[in-house]
């Protein structure tokens, strides 16, 4: 099946699968992220019994205004030629995730009455047809970044490139969460989402079950790497299922599962050494958040995302120090470091994309604090957001976080702390964003 047949028999198929699943009682992802496909005995997980999502609730007046600070963002930087949003503020690129991003704001910004109709109907449409005339790598999948005025292929530094630097599996995975929405709540987008995929050639991304991402050696050589670590990897995989494509291996979670214990919790790693993958092991927040802000947890994702969320919540009690922690854009170099849980073999790690050590820009991440106060709403959470509360510029935008050394705001602005922010909102008032059949 091609991937724009897949999109066309998605309703059909989900709504059939969906009857099955009621019909036998089944719940999460049926037998592909069953437990007892796991390849340890480690992966038998008892569920917590304090496990309790919050429920939906409207939002308050302040909240109201948190979800406006967070569209300032995107008001500021929509590009008025492309439609597109710069990653970062005032900084004209940007990758599909961040793109995902935007797209998903601007659903939420819709549910939350900050945008009208009119208005949605006119950035989505723009957005796609700019993805429409991107070119791709290799002629088959998107580039990893884009220059948002030009549309061109560039690098990581914003540079043209005129073949490209590969596609990231997890980001294409990332922006079919928005596609799916569109396709399922807002038809009148289904044919411009079409047009989008139909461009796109999915067999090298997707190999025997599994994502695989691309990327160009220094002698401009396209290599294929299996793409994502425990969390991620399944977080992508679910939007892939949803387009009735194979990714029966990326989406267990218990394939490569082990447990690292923090405070006497056993939280979930990845088992794959960094060392021998070339890929870092990060546990982090933001995959386990959107997981359940989008799709809402199944059995297994959430009693490790509960774990992962309880872990900070025992580092406070046990520091004092404030811990809701993701990746984030920071606003000095090396300008992206990864806060974690645990990475490559140590508790609390912090380090930059290239593995350096990072352990001074530990911060609060903010998206992280919404994100969770979203899904849980306890006391810790409520600290949580009541410290981020402080972290905005009514004028820009929501700040990406709170460094733990210096006690200052990490002042780096950005379309994914700003989104997220906006889909947690949006979760607490009507929640998963994703709801097939309505």
């Amino acid at each position: 099946m091609s991937f724009k047949e897949g999109l066309v028999r998605a309703r059909s198929h989900l709504i059939f699968l969906t009857g099955l699943v009621t019909a036998f009682g089944l719940v999460g992802w049926l037998e592909g992220v069953s437990m007892g496909n796991a390849n340890t005995p480690e992966a038998v997980i008892e569920a917590s019994t304090d496990v309790k999502i919050a429920p939906t609730r409207p939002l308050t007046a302040q909240e109201i205004e948190w979800a406006k600070i967070a569209w300032k963002y995107f008001q500021n930087n929509t590009i008025a030629e492309t439609g597109l949003v710069n990653s970062v503020d005032n900084y004209n690129a940007s990758t599909l995730w961040d793109t995902s991003s935007y797209l998903m704001a601007v659903i939420a910004a819709q549910r939350l009455g900050i945008i009208d109709q009119t208005e949605f109907d006119a950035r989505i449409f723009k957005a796609l047809d700019s993805l429409v005339q991107m070119p791709l790598f290799e002629g088959k999948l998107p580039n990893k970044s884009y220059n948002t005025i030009s549309l061109q292929m560039v690098d990581y530094n914003n540079l043209p490139s005129k073949t490209g630097i590969g596609w990231s599996a997890i980001d294409i995975g990332r922006i079919l969460v928005p596609f799916n929405v569109l396709t399922w709540h807002y038809p009148q987008h289904t044919n411009a989402v079409k047009q989008v995929l139909g461009k796109w050639d999915t067999s090298p991304m997707l190999v025997k079950g599994v994502l695989q991402g691309a990327a160009v050696t220094d002698a401009g050589e396209t290599l294929y790497l299996q793409e994502g670590r425990l969390g991620y990897e399944e977080y992508a995989a679910k939007s892939f299922n949803l387009m009735g494509l194979d990714v029966s291996s990326s989406l267990r979670y218990t394939d490569f599962l082990k447990f690292v214990d923090i405070y006497g919790i056993q939280v979930a790693t990845d088992s794959r050494d960094p060392l021998q993958y070339q890929a870092h092991n990060y546990v982090v927040s933001e995959p386990y958040i959107l997981d359940g802000v989008e799709f809402g947890w199944d059995h297994l994702s959430q009693e490790l995302a509960w774990r992962v969320y309880k872990a900070q919540e025992k580092r406070f009690a046990d520091t004092g120090i404030l811990t809701a922690v993701s990746e984030d854009n920071i606003d000095q170099p090396p300008y992206f470091v990864y806060n974690t849980v645990f990475t490559d073999g140590k508790v609390w790690n912090a380090i930059s994309e290239k593995g350096e050590d990072a352990s001074q820009f530990k911060t609060l991440s903010t998206k992280a604090a919404f994100g969770w106060h979203a899904l849980y709403e306890t006391d810790y959470t409520q600290k949580l957001v009541t410290k981020a509360a402080t972290l905005a510029d009514p004028e820009r935008g929501w700040y990406s976080g709170l460094y733990e050394m210096s006690g200052e705001p990490n002042k780096a602005i950005t379309a994914n702390t700003n989104g997220i922010i906006l889909e947690a909102l949006a979760y607490k008032q009507d929640g998963k964003l994703m709801r097939l059949g309505k």
